[in-house]
Parts: C-alpha cells; structure tokens; sequence
C-alpha cells in the first residue's frame, strides 16, 4: 500500500522564445515492504524521467579565462534527487564571487575535482555559482513540511566542488537551504550566503571570536574585543563589519579613498586609507587587536610586515589548494605546513600572535546566524551591480576585474 503519493509539479522548459508546460513527480514515495518492488520500479522511472528534463545554464568546459571559457547551453539535464534530503531549486537570482572566477582559471582543481569525483560527478562540464535565492520545485522523502515544503522561497549555499547554481534549477542538501527572510528581496538574498559564511567562519569557526558557542551555534558573540578588517568594501568585508558591529565589538577597518565614506555608512567610525602609508603607523598605535582580518588577499606574509601587535591574524588568502595544484598533494602539503610554521615562528618571535588560513564552510549554524542578523535588520548586502541572467559573461568579467564595492548579482528574470 502506497502510504505517500507521488506529489505533481508543474514547470516549464523554454524551447527558444516559448515556454512548454510539463508536469513530473516528486522522488517521495514510501510504501510498505509488501510494495517495495513496485515502489522501486516506479522511482527508476521517475529518474529517467527526470534526467529527460532539460534546462538552461552557464557552463565550462576546460580552465582558462572567463571570457573564454563560460557558454550557454539550453540542453543541461536537469538535477535529480539524489538522496532523501536533498532538494531540487528554481533559482530565481544568485551572486558571482571570486571563487567562480578562479575556479575558471584552475584554482583548486586538483582537491576539487577529486572531491566531486568522489561524489559520482565529472570535472566537465562544470556549472559555477554558490549562492542564490529560489523556490522549491521538488523535496526528498527525509523533509518534513514542518522543515521546508514545494513552493517555500529560500535561499542557500553550493559547496566549492559540487555543480553550482548559475542554472535554471540547482539540486542541494536539505542543510544547506533555508527559507528566505521575508525582509529580504531575491536580489539581496541571493548576496549574501557565501561571503556571509566566509566571514562568519574566519571570526567564530577560524578566530574562535565567540569561543565554542559561537562556533557551534548561531549565538555569535564577541562584545568588547577589537578587531581590524583589511579590505572593507568587497562582499566579504562589507558584510563581516556588519556582524562584527552588531555584536558589540569595536571595528577598525581598511579601503581605498574612494570607498572611504561608503564603510562609514555601514557604522564603522575608524576607516583608515590603506593607499597612505602612514596607516600602518596609526593603526600601530592603537594597541593590540584581538584579530586582525584580512578580506583583501593580503596572505599570510603580510602580518609579519606590518608591526600591528594582534592575537590572531587570519587570512582568506589560502596557499592551500594552490600548493596543491602546482606541486601535487603530498608535496603541496608539505609546502602548506612549512609556510604556516614559518609565518607562526616569526609572528610568534615577534611578539605578535597566531598567523591562521580562513574558509568557506557551508555550515547550518551559520546560515542561522545570518538569517537572524537580517531578521534583526542588523545585515544588508551591499549590491554593486545587478546583470541579466542573459549577461553572465559581463558579470565574471567584472568580478575579475576585483576592487570590487559589495556583491555582483544575477536576477534571473
């Protein structure tokens, strides 16, 4: 006996200029033991099916340049569900982050690849894209409607090696989506999840700025310390003194002269001109910083080049999946650990503190933790430009052109 019909849902798949409606089933279906095999056949079905299905999206299909490498293709099988709790998404606008770009020219292919691999999927063609906004066409057996239900506005993150979200429709597990703030518009809410969690790892996951608690919830924390942010005005660093100031803590940031007045407006009341060079004096001056965070690809050499005293410096700059890249793993390791100790020692010797490498980490928690900032109205992405869904090339290209001012987004219709 049947005990969960299949639900129907309706799309559309646009053939040129025109739209044809179609309908399929969701991948849901429980039956009782005596109906396992009916059950099973008509899951295979509904997989064939669903790999039928064709929609549009952005791909690449060898490293190079974005200009050269990203096409449109209107023949992309559709996602199907691969587990209980993974979800099928209609994105209805997403963000491009440095990471696309540099995935494009190779960064990280070697652990990537490996990674996606492993998950049964192929290094070509590669869809790019972590975070967007959408609406739930299609839900596993594992999701409760008390969690999440078809038709729910959402938005959520793709991890780095799985295929991304510049396409029509994007498959993701259930831990990685959450229902849309209802303060938030698409655009917005497509803006802000992977510089969001970027930020919120280096300070509660990498910087501990909330001891365990903020690490492992939502909580945040952090009243009371000091914290310098290099590199103010891109997506991560627009949105990490948002979080830092509405925890209580007392913010000192960097940026170009241009974007000066634009960091002030976010509540920051001591931005410094990283381009005059009596910064580094003045900030010398201050005293100790609890973490000195860097958002504009300084690395980790640097904290030994400036005499800033701090108990951790901790950057986005990450040698590790290059090392790995250019020298194989056990090598590239190698390289990583002699870098790190190297970095620490001199810090370390300096009288200064520990020098540590900051992630993406697409975790739950955090995506929490974003939600209720926004919900409190103490976090907005800044968007510095809005493209077509059509006009993803130009969108790339600007990201690669760096110095950027907040978020790059695509409004998919």
């Amino acid at each position: 006996m049947v005990l969960a019909t299949c639900a129907r849902l309706t799309a559309a798949l646009r053939l040129g200029s025109r739209e044809i409606p179609f309908t399929f089933r969701s991948l849901a279906t429980a039956t009782m033991a005596s109906s396992n095999h009916e059950s099973s056949s008509k899951q295979e079905t509904q997989r064939r099916n669903a790999a039928c299905r064709k929609m549009s999206g952005w791909q690449i299909h060898s490293y190079g340049s974005p200009e050269e490498e990203i096409q449109f293709n209107e023949g992309i099988k559709m996602p199907i569900l691969k587990s209980p709790t993974q979800l099928l998404v209609k994105v209805k606008a997403s963000s491009v982050n440095p990471i696309d770009v540099a995935m494009i020219n190779g960064y990280g292919a070697s652990v990537l690849n490996a990674m996606r691999c492993k998950d049964g999927g192929i290094e070509f063609p590669l869809i790019l894209g972590r975070d967007f906004c959408g609406e739930i066409v299609q839900k596993g057996l594992g999701i409760s409607s008390r969690e999440l239900e078809v038709g729910d506005e959402v938005w959520g993150v793709v991890p780095v090696h799985l295929q991304g979200c510049h396409a029509e429709y994007v498959a993701v597990e259930k831990y990685c989506l959450f229902k849309k703030p209802a303060d938030l518009n698409k655009i917005d809410a497509s803006a802000v999840l992977y510089a969001g969690l970027t930020a919120w790892s280096g300070l509660y996951i990498t910087g501990h700025l909330g001891d365990l608690l903020g690490a492992i919830s939502p909580v945040g924390g952090g009243a009371g310390k000091k914290v310098l942010v290099l590199g103010a005005t891109g997506g991560v660093g627009t949105l990490v003194v948002q979080m830092l100031l509405a925890e209580r803590v007392e913010v000192f940031a960097t940026c170009s002269p241009d974007a000066i007045q634009m960091v002030r407006n976010l509540g920051v009341d001591v931005v410094l001109d990283y381009t005059d060079p009596t910064h580094v004096q003045n900030l010398a001056s201050v005293g100790r910083f609890d973490i000195v965070l860097d958002c504009a690809g300084k690395g980790s050499d640097y904290a030994n080049e400036v005499p800033w005293k701090f108990d951790q410096y901790i950057t986005f700059n990450s040698p590790v999946l290059k090392n790995i890249d250019t020298d194989g793993f056990a090598a590239g390791m190698i390289q990583n650990a002699t870098s790190l100790v190297r970095n620490n020692m001199a810090s370390l010797g300096a009288q200064k503190g520990l020098v540590k490498w900051g992630y993406f980490v697409p975790a739950p928690q955090g995506i929490a933790y974003l939600q209720r900032l926004v919900e409190k109205g103490k976090l907005l992405p800044v968007v510095e430009k809005v493209f077509p869904y059509a006009n993803i090339p130009e969108a790339y290209e600007r990201v690669a052109q760096k110095h950027l001012r907040g978020k790059i987004v695509i409004d998919y219709e």
